[in-house]
């Protein structure tokens, strides 16, 4: 029996829910709505799904809190689309920060939600052929630094663990199974965040300058990841695979 994917939207806002959901029913999807974090929390203790639709601006637990629950316990592997009433470059870093795979902002057209939940299921599923990630359960090392694989956690040399946001690991992640080759903007977009490159969307170049905080890098003369003037960037340190993690 052929897989349909699975879509629980979460939004307070009834008819948002209701039209969203009809919309995404009509065009081949599984859909379930609920109306909160409570509601959402009961539906997944019984049902798997395979991406879910959360909206921020909620009463009780917002969609930031919701995404970084999901993220830190059983459901951290599943799809995240937030859906913000705000056009707010800090919402939205925000909610990448906390591991969401991308956002929508309201007013938004059903049709373009649809659209852009298909990318980030495929790209879930399939990355293209000349940029695959490796297999998870490994200890990446670099320089002066390991990657846990599994935790998703940074290792110093001293073995002080350094915690990673959803979205730093993600874009750390790419860069490591991909060094010393310089990778476009539209690139480390669509792999970390399942979507095109926006002219005015900073979302990657203020990611990449955290993950340098993280790493200790200077922005100024940087020995991790480099800025490639007209390009994009490049980690332009070789990596080891270690093998798993103790």
């Amino acid at each position: 029996m052929e897989h349909v994917d699975h879509i629980l939207i979460v939004d307070d806002d009834r008819e948002i829910r209701e039209l969203v959901g009809n919309y995404l029913k009509k065009n081949g999807l599984r859909t379930t709505v609920v109306a909160d974090g409570r509601q959402m929390r009961a539906f997944l203790e019984s049902t798997p799904v395979d991406l879910i639709v959360l909206d921020i601006m909620m009463p009780g637990d917002d969609g930031l809190m919701l995404c970084r629950e999901l993220r830190a316990g059983k459901h951290k592997a599943t799809p995240i689309m937030m859906l913000t009433a705000r056009n707010d470059e800090t919402d939205r870093i925000i909610g990448l920060e906390m591991g969401a795979d991308d956002y929508l902002v309201k007013p938004f057209a059903a049709r373009e939600l649809l659209a852009r939940i298909n990318a980030v299921l495929r790209r879930t599923r399939m990355l293209p052929p000349n940029l695959v990630v490796t297999e998870s359960g490994r200890l990446l090392a670099f320089g002066r630094w390991q990657l846990d694989t599994s935790a998703r956690h940074l290792l110093d040399e001293d073995g002080t663990m350094v915690a990673l946001s959803g979205a730093e690991y993600r874009l750390l992640r790419v860069f490591l199974d991909h060094p010393q080759r310089v990778l476009n903007r539209d690139q480390l977009l669509n792999l970390t965040q399942g979507r095109d490159a926006d002219l005015f969307d900073r979302s990657i170049d203020l990611l990449v300058s955290r993950l340098r905080q993280r790493l200790l890098d200077d922005a100024r003369e940087p020995a991790y990841i480099k800025t490639v003037r007209s390009e994009g960037y490049v980690f332009s340190l070789p990596v080891e695979v270690l093998g798993a993690p103790s």
